[in-house]
Order: structure tokens, then C-alpha cells, then sequence
């Protein structure tokens, strides 16, 4: 049976009727199939299943696979931002959300956020490039960049992992950019290494309603993982590490708004330094008391 073009009530309660008197006949049939031959009851399950298939109709996004969105890049942002809304119901997903303020106009900020690579505070990033830009004619623009960046995985992952494995992580990174609204969406997501972890993330910025100059950023991420009996510890680990990686992300923005705004970023390389001499004080002070004489076991 064709499906109705106009979509009419008719048509969503023929397929119901049809749902339903499939599920009937399964029914019957499982049922006078013997117990001891399970097979019957997998292929009447298997029939059901490819039935429902031809059945349903079409609800729009989850109609296009993944290879869709790198054919047509301008439906991809569309596509994945209106279905982004349906991650969070996975099943084991890590999420976070957080908002946070930008001392900045939104014009000084979407400017740095293009010019934001390299910075001191993202060494981990390692390429940048621009796959596909274009202005429609509302006059907005649509990008998509394809990023490398390397994340070292922690000991007691490396244990369970080839030495050969690639290092580097390639996202995909995809923008909207509308200056009537004044808001800049973006949605990230890993190509490889997906079975290990996937991390997805969405940004969106916009002014500020509290203060007149000042930009809202508010940042959600969802993090999987697919590794049977491992999915928890890594899930962990990677909210973690986008934890870390996002103050980064932070310092290295506010490092090109000082560019452009033509102010020293002395603040900021103050900053890391002290981080990194605490952390070499600390370091100092385990290893002294690791190989400073032990007292000797006194028995009563």
C-alpha cells in the first residue's frame, strides 16, 4: 500500500488497523507453535518486525541515515539540530548542561569564535579546516569543519587497547549563524572511535538578558559508550575529561576576545603558569614524602 501524500487521518488509522490485525495473527501463530521449538516464535517476531517497517509511516528527521547529512551539508544542520532532542532519551547517556557569561558583546564573541584556533590552552587541537560554507537567503550562514583533535587515553584503558590504535579524534563540527536573531548554534559529534565513546555536544549563543553587554553560552553535551560491562567507567572518564577540556575551551576563547579587543592576554598565561607550578609543587611534595626515610614498625 501507498503511502497517502497529504498525510490525512485516514491513513494513519489504516495503518493502526493493519498494526493491529498483524499482531493478531502473530499472536495466534505463536501461540499454536510448540514450545519446544522456539525458532517459530523468532520468525513470527522477525515477520511482525518487517511488517511494522512497511506499515508506519515516515515521521520527517529520522527518515535520513548519517551518509544523508554529508550529502547535503545545508539539511544536515537543520536535520541534526531539530532531532538533537531526541538523544537524551538514550539509554546510559551521560549529560551535562551548564550556562555561562561571556564579559563580551556577541559581535566581539561569534568573531573570536572563529578565530579561536590556535591558543595556548588548546594544545590538543591539532587541525582546522573549513568543509563547507554557504549564505542562504535569509542571510544566514551555514558552516561545517572538520577538526583533529588527540585526547590520551587513561592507564587502565590503554591495558585493554592495541598499541596501534589511531590517537587522533576527528569531529565534525556544524554552525548556524543568524544575525537577525543574534544567535550561533553549533552541534559536535566524533567520526571515529564512536564504539568507544561518542560525545555530542551543542552550543548556543546568545545575548545576554541580565546584562546589555554581555553574551549567554549555554553548552549540553551527551556522552555514550557502547562497550559491553565497560560503558559506566568509560562514560565517567569522558565526562571528566570534556569537563577539563571545556575550561580550556573557556580560557582559549577569552584568548581571542583579548586579541581582537587589542589587550595583552598577560591574565590569562598568569594564570596557566600558577596552575602549572601548584601542580609541580604538589607533584614535588608526593615524591619527597615517597622517598623520605620510614620510621621503622615499633612492636608493644
Amino acid at each position: 500500500r501507498k503511502k497517502c501524500p497529504e498525510n490525512r487521518p485516514c491513513c494513519y488509522a489504516s495503518s493502526v488497523l493493519a498494526l493491529c490485525i498483524q499482531l493478531a495473527i502473530v499472536s495466534s501463530f505463536v501461540g499454536l507453535w510448540p514450545r519446544k521449538r522456539p525458532v517459530g516464535r523468532y520468525l513470527a517476531t522477525f515477520l511482525f518486525t518487517a511488517s511494522i517497517k512497511r506499515s508506519v509511516p515516515d515521521f520527517g528527521w529520522s527518515q535520513y541515515p548519517r551518509s544523508h547529512y554529508f550529502v547535503q551539508p545545508k539539511r544536515t544542520l537543520d536535520l541534526r539540530i531539530q532531532a538533537f532532542v531526541h538523544i537524551s532519551s538514550r539509554a546510559m547517556v551521560k549529560y551535562i548542561c551548564n550556562s555561562t557569561e561571556i564579559k563580551s558583546a556577541w559581535d566581539h564573541v561569534v568573531s573570536a569564535f572563529w578565530q579561536r584556533y590556535p591558543n595556548p590552552f588548546s594544545t590538543h587541537v591539532l587541525t582546522e579546516d573549513v568543509v563547507y560554507r554557504e549564505v542562504t537567503a535569509d542571510h544566514r550562514l551555514f558552516s561545517r569543519r572538520l577538526l583533529t583533535k588527540t585526547n590520551r587515553l587513561p592507564r587502565w584503558a590503554e591495558r585493554f587497547f592495541p598499541g596501534g590504535m589511531a590517537r587522533c579524534v576527528y569531529i565534525i563540527e556544524d554552525s548556524i549563524l543568524d544575525p537577525v536573531s543574534r544567535s550561533l548554534t553549533t552541534y559536535t559529534w566524533n567520526l571515529n572511535h564512536t564504539t568507544l565513546m561518542s560525545v555530542e555536544e551543542r552550543c548556543v549563543f546568545r545575548d545576554s538578558a541580565e546584562q546589555p553587554a554581555a553574551t549567554q553560552l549555554r553548552r549540553e553535551a551527551w556522552i555514550s559508550s557502547s562497550i559491553y560491562g565497560f560503558s559506566r567507567p568509560i562514560q565517567e572518564f569522558g565526562l571528566a575529561r570534556f569537563k577539563s577540556n571545556q575550561v580550556k575551551a573557556m580560557k582559549g576563547l577569552e584568548y581571542a576576545l583579548s586579541n581582537l579587543q587589542g589587550e595583552t592576554p598577560q591574565r590569562l598565561l598568569r594564570d596557566s603558569v600558577k596552575d602549572a607550578s601548584g601542580k609541580a609543587k604538589e607533584a614535588a611534595k608526593t615524591l619527597a614524602s615517597a622517598a623520605g626515610p620510614q620510621k621503622a614498625p615499633q612492636y608493644v
